[in-house]
């Protein structure tokens, strides 16, 4: 992050007595999920109240649904979560791999800013859940002279659960600031060429390093409620869109790839195939000993991929009969993954910043 008060000054033909103001520069403030700060049980019921209460993720009447949120499930699943986040977590930096990984997007994205634009633009990150905080994180871009924000959600498919509640937090946070910088967001990516290119490369990269390749491809994505759906929310139509362009990308046919969804909550019907059963399938009724896995909705490994995908959903391959799993990691900090937003955020600067 720029220091501020490296080239604050006071405005030309201005009192001796007005205080320095930061030069003028424009934010690029990534956004992502959100991570508890441990995974000791109150660090994880404050991370689980923050994201279950949020009406955007569940839209329950909130008088039918907190009363059951805070006396049952607050009182059992930061015990569960905590130990699937105690597997994964970053012990030398004492933080979940989803900060560690977001923090190092946003260093090499800063670097990138820095080749292009020089001192023009800064790049920092919030997450929509816990710290740090999308208010935190405008705060001290207008504190730095930000005057105009690029607000990019990490999220390559929009969803009202993910994109939009970003987006939410980010206006709330502008509501706060006496003089408001002047504001974009940047919209999905799902069909972005580079972004293609970028899970493209990936896959040929983890195929190349097997010497047995995979039957077929499992693209999961983060499930949603099919209701959802229903109501008009794109998301289903994305991902089979970036299914469809990287199957093409790659050259495959249809039976090589497949989309599915993961991490279903709650009893009502979800976004179909389920991921955990469709794999169990694969193996026992179609046979498939080999499969690779990919989670292309999300921007960087977190609880969904490192514990769910890797431990639980290839557990339920190998308990159908299969026997060679493959997870291919997120993009993460990947230069390809970079070259990829960094050329998103410059075309969403333009006009902006020269």
């Amino acid at each position: 992050m720029l220091d501020a008060s490296r080239d604050a000054a006071r405005p030309a033909h201005a009192p001796a007595d007005h205080p320095p103001v930061p030069r003028r520069r424009t934010g690029v403030l990534l956004a992502n999920l959100g991570t508890p700060d441990n995974y000791d049980y109150w660090s994880m019921r404050r991370y689980l109240n923050e994201f279950l209460s949020d009406r955007r993720v569940i839209d329950y009447s909130p008088w039918k649904w907190q009363p059951l949120l805070q006396l049952i499930i607050l009182s059992k699943r930061p015990f569960t979560s905590g130990q699937a986040y105690r597997s994964i977590w970053n012990e030398e930096k004492g933080e979940s791999p989803l900060m560690s990984i977001t923090r190092a997007q946003t260093a090499k994205m800063a670097e990138a800013m820095q080749a292009r634009y020089g001192d023009q633009v800064m790049v920092d990150f919030c997450m929509r859940y816990g710290n740090p905080s999308t208010k935190s994180k405008v705060r001290a871009m207008v504190e730095a002279g930000c005057t105009r924000i690029l607000f990019f959600p990490l999220y390559p498919h929009y969803a009202g659960a993910t994109s939009a509640t970003a987006n939410d937090q980010f206006f709330r946070a502008l509501m706060e600031e006496t003089w408001q910088p002047v504001a974009r967001v940047v919209e999905p990516y799902f069909d972005a060429p580079l972004y293609i290119e970028a899970l493209a490369q990936s896959v040929e990269r983890a195929y190349a390093r097997l010497e047995t390749r995979p039957e077929i491809l499992v693209v999961s994505y983060h499930g949603m409620p099919k209701r959802y759906l229903m109501k008009g929310d794109p998301y289903h139509c994305q991902c089979q869109k970036t299914t469809r362009l990287l199957k093409e990308r790659l050259g495959w046919a249809e039976t090589e790839i497949t989309t599915t969804f993961q991490s279903v909550f709650g009893p009502e019907e979800w976004l179909k195939p389920y991921t955990v059963d469709e794999v169990a399938r694969l193996a026992s009724v179609e046979g498939k000993k080999r499969i690779a896995v990919m989670a292309p909705a999300f921007s960087a490994d977190c609880i969904e991929t490192l514990e769910e995908i890797n431990e639980e959903i290839r557990e339920s391959f190998e308990e159908a009969g299969g026997e060679e799993f493959t997870y291919i990691p997120c993009l993460n900090d990947d230069d390809a993954h970079i070259r990829a937003l960094s050329a998103i955020v410059e075309s969403n600067l333009a006009g902006w910043v020269a």
